[in-house]
């Protein structure tokens, strides 16, 4: 169940960066017209030092949003109860606006794998992913945002549609979604299925984040194309043109820029942001713009 002490979805429906080291004395010498900060939570579970400082004193002038890549969702094995304490003491400590994680796996018996791997889509999965979510909401006292992935392979045994898989996880746990276009773009590329069917299929009253990166882009085996999720460029045209699309469904939500390789100066990543806040802007001005009498 969703713990009621929460302050998740309180983003503002703006678009936000990546918070990087290597930019922490631009942000806050500049303070730049940002609508959000994003960091990734494991990156900051140490006692204190410099990242710290700098986090306190950005998350003092911006909302701030923790994304997880380490909590193992999807993963055929307890939570980590320790990395669920270090989570749960970095969510106490700066009180952020939106918490995500991904619907994904990580880790086997005693080791971490470097990797955000898929699930199949089965009862089993849907039941286990359901208790892992319960567990950490619980953990941490606030409702979590879960996130499509990006995949590259499909599972045999998989019986569930991946969108009726987020929505059932949804509905039992009280989570919301997190909907990374670019996943979807990718995801439908590599498996040949329409990206905008999908998007319009999806439960967007459930989405809290939408997240924006770009992709590489290969031959796989046949010669087919085949998208990486490379989160090392400007975001491509046709992810842009789906969250064009997607925002005419949900209407203005925080939009996360991710670019995580190959880090550009902070005005490279600042544009992004100022692409993807005019898309927000003219959504809420077709909204509510009068209609036209006959």
């Amino acid at each position: 169940m969703t713990p009621s002490s929460n302050r998740l979805d309180a983003l503002p429906p703006r678009a936000g960066l990546g918070l990087k080291p290597e930019h922490y004395e631009h942000v806050l010498e500049h303070r730049p017209d940002v609508g959000f900060f994003e960091v990734h939570a494991e990156n900051y579970m140490g006692a204190g030092g410099p990242p710290h400082r700098y986090l306190e004193a950005v998350a003092g002038l911006y909302p701030l949003s923790l994304h997880g890549v380490g909590l193992s969702i999807g993963a055929a094995r307890p939570l980590d109860r320790a990395h669920l304490r270090r989570l749960r003491d970095l969510v106490e400590r700066y009180r952020p606006q939106s918490f995500s994680e991904h619907l994904a796996w990580s880790t086997h018996d005693t080791g971490f794998l470097n990797d955000l791997l898929p699930l199949p889509y089965t009862p089993e999965t849907l039941a286990r992913v359901i208790d892992h979510v319960d567990e950490a909401q619980q953990a941490i006292g606030r409702r979590l945002l879960l996130e499509n992935p990006s995949t590259y392979v499909l599972f045999r045994e998989s019986s569930i549609d991946e969108i009726d898989f987020l929505d059932a996880i949804a509905a039992r746990t009280g989570c919301g979604l997190l909907l990374d276009v670019n996943n979807v773009v990718v995801s439908s590329v590599n498996h040949r299925v329409d990206a905008t069917a999908y998007i319009d299929r999806f439960p967007v009253e459930r989405v809290g984040e939408i997240h924006l990166a770009g992709y590489d882009e290969t031959v796989d085996g046949a010669g087919d194309r085949l998208l990486i999720d490379a989160h090392g460029s400007p975001v491509k045209t046709d992810v842009m043109e789906l969250y064009r699309h997607t925002l005419a469904r949900t209407g203005p939500v925080p939009t996360l820029i991710e670019w995580d390789n190959d880090v550009p100066d902070f005005l490279t990543l600042l544009a992004e942001a100022t692409r993807a806040d005019a898309l927000i802007a003219a959504e809420a001005a077709r909204r509510n713009r009068p209609a036209r009498v006959a």
